[in-house]
């Protein structure tokens, strides 16, 4: 273990999670912060906002499981009180606190947490299956007569949505404008706040529809469930579901058919019974997590930790790539982890992600369709020239262009009738979001900063 950093020489030890550096290649920056700091780091995001990073396995253990010492509550967040943070700085987008589960712990925790478990196990799991296979179905159509496709921007970058926007409640029609809403948010930048509010004026239409007509679908369940969210709290957790779910599940989507395109030992295993879709994601969600970096914990009291002394309000971040590929509990990183779940892809202890089965079933559900329809799939670059974009948060994967043999398309299918009925609510009910986002967008563009559609273009190349 190496020397801890003397507190008075923290601000000048601090390294960038962020630049071309960590953006090149974020994994090569978290073993120079292990082999100088040990099991956690002191970084700085975006702005030099300083924060930690834990780096070590069990150290991101303790952090989650701990949260009478490492809060999810940001209203401690010292240097937001210190006022050393905008308002308007697009970091508050994913750190911010907000009324619901994410945000809060002890009591109001366990009331939220128990409402989004018992809403989100409601949906039945063949019928969710249904409808991934239902969407990446007609994903596929959409390119299956040309013998070519960009498996990412014409297959992962949408499935996810469609199914997360059913299951919520929304209309097929919202899917595509919510990844956009979601990519620009995520991406920083002046509008993120303009797509922030389009996402929340969503949501927002989407709950009030709800009150006056439930239906089948995770809005109304969490409007009628027993621990009485208010509207506030029901959108808020709307927008957890939608928000993290697709940013995560995308990233799982590509990164396992890269590795089915690209590993022959992969997909040998697959082909061969070895190893199944189920087992091939969990190697994923250890070697190539969705999320690189998780935001974020709050020291409730000034305290020694891991060698560093961390005062009451400091940010920690769990680094999850860093803590997965922790050679004390990982010293051959080529050794299969197939089938194991002790990864921290999805976090651990009362804030572990509630929604991980759905992003599980529509990864290996969504890539068991592609490869059964396709399955001559070739990629048409070598392994070594995909491209990927990181940010401080998560690696995007730019394109995994294939080539197969032309096919004509399916027949249409029907709907599923589970787990969403009908009535779900339509793009033209959404008026005020429209309107929220028309205002927003305003503001931006006469704000002389123009830093957001670079990095939009930046991140997702030829998304459409």
């Amino acid at each position: 273990m190496s020397t801890p950093v003397p507190e008075a020489d923290v601000e000048a030890a601090r390294i960038a999670l962020h630049g071309p550096e960590a953006q090149r290649d974020p994994g090569a920056v978290y073993e120079k912060l292990r082999a100088e700091h040990g099991g956690i780091a002191p970084v700085h995001l975006e702005g030099d906002v300083p924060a930690w990073l834990v780096l070590g396995y069990q150290e991101n253990m303790q952090v989650a499981r701990t949260p009478s010492r490492f809060t999810r509550d940001a209203r401690l967040w010292r240097d937001w009180n210190e006022g050393r943070i905008a308002a308007d700085d697009p970091l508050l987008q994913l750190i911010g606190w907000r009324p619901d589960v994410v945000s809060y712990d002890g009591d109001e925790h366990a009331r939220l947490r128990a409402a989004v478990n018992e809403c989100l196990t409601r949906f039945d799991r063949h019928g969710t299956r249904r409808h991934v296979q239902r969407y990446a179905n007609q994903l596929i159509d959409g390119f299956v007569e040309d013998g070519r496709a960009d498996l990412v921007n014409q297959f992962s970058v949408y499935l996810p949505m469609l199914v997360l926007s059913r299951l919520v409640g929304l209309s097929e029609g919202y899917g595509r404008k919510m990844v956009e809403a979601i990519v620009g948010m995520l991406s920083g930048g002046e509008e993120a706040y303009a797509h922030n509010q389009y996402i929340i004026g969503t949501l927002r239409s989407l709950t009030e529809a709800r009150r006056r007509s439930p239906a089948h679908d995770l809005a109304s369940w969490f409007i009628q469930h027993p621990s009485g969210l208010n509207d506030e709290e029901v959108l808020n957790h709307l927008r957890v579901v939608i928000v993290l779910g697709y940013e995560t599940t995308t990233n799982l989507v590509s990164n396992t058919l890269r590795m089915v395109l690209t590993d022959r030992r992969f997909r040998a295993s697959l082909t061969g019974g070895l190893m199944t879709l189920p087992d091939a994601v969990e190697q994923m969600l250890w070697d190539d997590p969705p999320l690189l970096v998780c935001p974020a914990r709050f020291a409730t009291h000034d305290m020694h930790f891991a060698g560093k002394e961390i005062r009451e309000g400091d940010m920690l971040l769990l680094g999850i790539a860093a803590g997965n590929a922790d050679p004390e509990i990982r010293p051959d990183r080529d050794a299969p982890m197939h089938g194991n779940r002790s990864h921290l892809a999805f976090s651990r202890g009362p804030h572990e992600c509630s929604g991980q089965e759905i992003a599980r079933a529509i990864t290996d559900t969504g890539v068991d369709v592609l490869l059964n329809r396709l399955p001559d799939l070739r990629l048409t670059v070598a392994a070594d020239q995909l491209t990927w974009t990181a940010s401080t948060w998560a690696r995007h994967l730019d394109a995994l262009p294939v080539t197969f043999g032309p096919q004509r398309r399916s027949a249409p299918q029907p709907s599923p009738g589970a787990p969403v009925t009908s009535a779900p609510v339509e793009p033209s009910a959404a008026k005020e979001a429209l309107a929220a986002v028309a205002e927003a967008d305003a503001l931006a563009a006469a704000d002389t900063r123009r830093g957001f559609r670079a990095s939009l273009l930046g991140l997702f190349r030829r998304r459409r």
